[in-house]
């Protein structure tokens, strides 16, 4: 039978173990009813088992090799198929603007990127599932304390709850890669609005994580620098010193938790409007 040869530009890993590709199409049973959006099919290991759930399935390739195949060889797809780059997609109409699941096989050298992606549109998405480097999936679903707790941990666990399902061994794919993959499950928590402004949030934990090895003291003064910066104040390198002497701010980012860099970001907030 003919085969898609995987291609490294795209990150393509081909899964092989049929069984396992079953028990990931079974992770998006917790949301029964809703339509599904499978992102990078490559031969449909894991979509032949999708379509047995009988819902409403499209799935995303950009590989023109693979999108062929799936039309040859899995006929029901047709007219499902988005020959696209999901990263560059509107998400918005996709099903009608109803909510939809979004889950896959993820490739390798966008995974990261599909993430901050299904941020964007949390409200459309209420469940993701799939695989993916498991280097990436602890750090998903990490928990403050650990070396793998990190940027992505805090946004997405600030709108999802995260569940690390369980590890797969290089040997079930082709070609294999070098390291082990990891099925995992985001479902939306309950928070709809975090209580602090989201884009300070957002800075704040891309500040102090690409200073993790530093305590919160020192990331913090330079972010503060480029804060007074961009509001036309004068760059006074003593001007929050009262603030970033207060107790806590001897930590690093690792040891907060999602609601810690809420707590930190109204604080920060607060001082700006002083300093103003």
């Amino acid at each position: 039978m003919y085969q898609v040869q995987p291609k490294k530009k795209l990150g393509q890993h081909f899964l092989t173990d049929m069984s396992i590709a079953s028990d990931i199409a079974d992770t998006i049973d917790v949301e029964p009813t809703l339509p599904v959006l499978e992102i990078g099919p490559g031969m449909g290991a894991l979509t032949q088992f999708l379509l047995k759930k009988k819902r409403e399935l499209r799935v995303v390739e950009i590989d023109d090799e693979s999108s062929r195949y799936l039309k040859e060889h899995f006929p029901l797809l047709r007219g499902s198929i988005i020959e696209d780059d999901f990263l560059k997609m509107e998400l918005g109409n996709l099903f009608g603007g109803k909510p939809f699941v979004l889950t896959g096989n993820y490739p390798y050298n966008i995974s990261s990127q599909i993430f901050f992606k299904m941020l964007d549109y949390r409200d459309l998405i209420p469940c993701c599932t799939g695989m993916l480097q498991k280097e990436v999936a602890e750090r998903l679903t990490s928990a403050p304390g650990k070396k793998s707790y990190g940027i992505l941990s805090v946004l997405l666990q600030a709108w999802y709850d995260t569940e690390y399902l369980f590890t797969v061994p290089e040997s079930v794919f082709n070609p294999p890669p070098k390291v082990k993959s990891a099925v995992v499950r985001f479902r939306r928590n309950e928070t709809t609005d975090l209580g602090c402004n989201e884009k300070l949030f957002k800075r704040i934990v891309k500040a102090t994580f690409n200073q993790r090895r530093k305590m919160l003291r020192s990331s913090l003064r330079q972010l503060f620098a480029q804060l007074d910066n961009e509001s036309g104040l004068v760059v006074d390198k003593k001007r929050h010193d009262s603030f970033l002497s207060y107790g806590g701010m001897e930590k690093r980012p690792e040891q907060l938790s999602v609601q810690d860099f809420i707590c930190l970001t109204n604080a920060v907030e607060a001082e700006r409007r002083q300093a103003c």
